[in-house]
């Protein structure tokens, strides 16, 4: 983990719109907590030591997932130079969870915050090689001014906050 680049990230994340919360493993539910509304959906989080509470349905119906106001997934990295994150599909669900809810919060561990689009490219074209699934490369809440005034939460969230795990 950069120093630099967690500031970086920090920032850009700023720039478009979106609050960054710092935690810890340990103190991982108590800062979700205040972040989720009910009825919140989730993925599972693949970070040692770091799971959804209860609350927090990772097996949601369409309908479930479609009422859910708050989703919660893992971000596979950060993007520092952006404020981005790259959601990365999978079994779990992760696409559907990050862009139906009005709120989408992303948790990305502080070792994936990657400084620029250049090392973001490297570690997508190793995940394709790998045999991972499709990624989203998301920056701040849905908005368009397709047709005339911007309008927030067209085609996903409307808010977007980034948990950022430090010692994950």
């Amino acid at each position: 983990m950069s120093v630099e680049s967690i500031a970086t990230f920090e920032s850009s994340l700023d720039e478009v719109g979106v609050e960054c919360v710092r935690t810890t493993a340990d103190g991982f539910e108590s800062a979700l907590a205040p972040l989720l509304d009910d009825p919140a959906v989730g993925a599972p989080l693949p970070f040692d030591g770091v799971s959804l509470p209860d609350a927090v349905n990772t097996d949601p119906t369409v309908a479930e997932l479609e009422a859910a106001a708050t989703g919660v997934t893992a971000a596979g990295y950060g993007i520092a130079d952006y404020g981005s994150v790259v959601i990365q599909g999978g079994a779990a669900g992760e696409e559907p969870v990050s862009l139906y809810a009005d709120e989408h919060v992303a948790v990305v561990a502080a070792d994936d915050v990657l400084p620029d689009m250049d090392a973001a490219f490297d570690r997508l074209a190793a995940d394709v090689r790998d045999g991972a699934g499709q990624s989203i490369i998301a920056t701040g809440p849905s908005a368009t001014a397709d047709m005339g005034a911007l309008v927030k939460g067209a085609h996903g969230p409307m808010d977007v906050t980034v948990v950022l795990v430090e010692d994950r």
